[in-house]
C-alpha cells in the first residue's frame, strides 16, 4: 500500500431597423443603419484551439485524445485553463466531459496526446498530479459504516497527513461546508445536498490548487444549489482553481469566468462568455431606461454599433436617458449557435 499513490481527490475545505433619423427625431426603438450589420449570423467554425493564447494555465491538453473502440470519447483536444479561473465544461451528457475531466485527474489513460497539470503529466507522475488535485465525481462512494468525521479521516490517511492534524483539519473542512452539526452522523444517512458538501470536503483533504467538480448540482434543491454557488466563489477567493462540468447552462451562467463548450468529444469553442457569444454571432443586447420611466430593448451586431446607438440616444432630446445597459447573452443561447444537437 504504501508504493501506491494516494487516492484520488474528493470534496470538503436587432433586429436592425431603417436608416437613423436626424438628431432630435430619433423614433423609440431605432437602430443604426442596417448595411452595418450581416444579415445572417455567422456559422462558428470549429478551431480545436484555445480562442486566446492562455499565459498562466494550470491545465493544459494538447490534441488529448480518448478511443473508445470506434468511438471517440474525446476528440484531439486542446484546453487551457487559466489559473484562479472558474471554468465550466459545458455540454450535453454523453459529450465527453467525464472522460476529459478524469484523464486531467491521473484516472484514466489517454489514446493519444498530452496532459500537464501544473507541469505535471498524469501518466508519468499521478501521484504530483493528485496531490495538485482534488476530484469530486458524480456519485458520491460510501463505506459500511462510517460516519462523516471517519469518512474524512479515511482521506486523511490515504492522503498520508498526520494524524494527529486530523482534528483540526476535519473541523476546518466540516466548518467550510456547514456539516458541523453532522460529524457523528452516518454518511448514509445524509440528503443529496450534504452528500455533495461532504464530496467537496473530501475533495479539499489535501488542500490542493485544482478542483474538478463533475455536476456538482446535480440533484440539489435550489437553496443547495445557491449555497454551493457561493462555496465555490469562495474557494475560488482563497486562490483554487475550480473546473466544473454541467449540461444544466443556467448552473455556470452565475459563476464561471470561462467556458468550454464540447460536443461529441470535440472542444468546439474556449474562453469567456462574452467573447465565445462575439465570436458565435451573438448580437449585442442594450437596454435602455428613459425618463418618462420606459424602457426599451434594442439589438447591436457589434461595438461600434452600440457606440453610434447610445449617441444618437443621447443626442434625442424628446427623450432623455436616464440608464443604459448591455445584456450579454446568455450560454444556453451561446450554447446553441455553437454546437449542433450531434449524438454518439
Amino acid at each position: 500500500m504504501s508504493d501506491l499513490p494516494p487516492p484520488p481527490p474528493p470534496p470538503p475545505p436587432s433586429s436592425l431597423l431603417p436608416p437613423s433619423p436626424q438628431p432630435g427625431s430619433l423614433a423609440p426603438g431605432s437602430m443604426p443603419a442596417a448595411q452595418d450589420a450581416p444579415a445572417v449570423a455567422p456559422q462558428y467554425e470549429f478551431s480545436g484551439q484555445p480562442s486566446a493564447p492562455v499565459d498562466d494555465a494550470i491545465v493544459r491538453t494538447h490534441e488529448l485524445t480518448k478511443r473508445y473502440g470506434n468511438l471517440v470519447a474525446v476528440n484531439a483536444v486542446n484546453l487551457a485553463v487559466p489559473r484562479g479561473s472558474i471554468y465550466g465544461l459545458i455540454g450535453p451528457n454523453g459529450a465527453g466531459k467525464t472522460t476529459l475531466m478524469t484523464m486531467v485527474c491521473s484516472l484514466l489513460r489517454p489514446t493519444s496526446g498530452s496532459v500537464s497539470v501544473d507541469g505535471h503529466d498524469p501518466m508519468v507522475d499521478p501521484a504530483a498530479v493528485r496531490k495538485k488535485t482534488g476530484y469530486m465525481p458524480d456519485g458520491l462512494g460510501v463505506y459500511e459504516g462510517l460516519d462523516v468525521g471517519g469518512y474524512l479521516e479515511f482521506f486523511a490517511a490515504g492522503y498520508r497527513i498526520p494524524r494527529n492534524e486530523w482534528p483540526a483539519l476535519i473541523d476546518g473542512l466540516l466548518e467550510l461546508v456547514d456539516l458541523e452539526v453532522k460529524r457523528d452522523a452516518q454518511v448514509n444517512s445524509l440528503s443529496r445536498g450534504m452528500k455533495q458538501r461532504l464530496s467537496l470536503a473530501r475533495a479539499l483533504v489535501h488542500d490542493p490548487d485544482l478542483l474538478i467538480l463533475d455536476e456538482p448540482a446535480s440533484g440539489l434543491d435550489p437553496r443547495a444549489r445557491v449555497e454551493l454557488r457561493e462555496l465555490l466563489w469562495q474557494l475560488q477567493s482563497m486562490g483554487k482553481t475550480i473546473i466544473v462540468s454541467s449540461h444544466i447552462l443556467t448552473e455556470l451562467q452565475e459563476i464561471c469566468t470561462h467556458v468550454g463548450i464540447v460536443e461529441a468529444g470535440r472542444l468546439l469553442a474556449e474562453g469567456s462568455p462574452s467573447d465565445i457569444s462575439m465570436k458565435a454571432g451573438s448580437v449585442r443586447r442594450v437596454e435602455v431606461r428613459f425618463l418618462d420611466g420606459t424602457t426599451e430593448m434594442f439589438e447591436v451586431p457589434d461595438a461600434a454599433a452600440q457606440a453610434e446607438l447610445l449617441r444618437r440616444l443621447v443626442l434625442d432630446s424628446t427623450r432623455p436617458v436616464l440608464e443604459c445597459r448591455e445584456l450579454s447573452a446568455g450560454l444556453e443561447e451561446v450554447f446553441m449557435n455553437v454546437t449542433q444537437g450531434i449524438v454518439q
